[in-house]
């Protein structure tokens, strides 16, 4: 269960990562699936949250030259972010814009509690959807 709840925090950060077979192949063999969902949505959840720190601290250096946005797109970024709303979080499981969405939302200082309540349903949901479907699909690839 530890290298599951690892692989599904490194998976939400920016490092590259898929936990979704990890958490499959624990499936299969024969892990609870309340326990490995747990598990993955809570080690998802606390790497999403490391994105929301990162983008907190980060903010403090926006006026150095390094920082990877000027102050034009930085603003542009947030009109969009504000625009769309914290509920654009529930797309944080995404692969490629949902690590990003995160970081956005500690740039632009969402309180964590809001962070966290829309990051948990997004992950939450997501690992019952993988369970759903390894149920249906890998069920008799298992028992073989």
């Amino acid at each position: 269960m530890l290298s599951l709840f690892l692989v599904a925090f490194v998976s939400a950060t920016l490092l590259p990562g898929g936990s979704e077979v990890w958490l499959a192949r624990l499936w299969c063999l024969g892990e609870p699936a309340i326990l490995l969902w747990a598990v993955a949505t809570a080690g998802n959840t606390l790497g999403s949250l490391v994105n929301v720190a990162m983008g907190r601290y980060a903010r403090q250096f926006q006026d150095r030259r390094w920082f990877p946005a000027s102050p034009k797109r930085l603003a542009q970024a947030e009109r969009w972010y504000h625009k769309l709303g914290e509920a654009s979080l529930l797309l944080s499981w995404l692969p490629v814009v949902g690590d990003p969405l995160t970081v956005l939302a500690g740039l632009f200082r969402l309180p964590w509690w809001r962070a966290f309540l829309w990051i948990v349903v997004a992950k939450g949901v997501r690992y019952g959807v993988v369970l759903g479907l390894a149920n249906q699909w890998l069920l008799p690839l298992c028992q073989n």
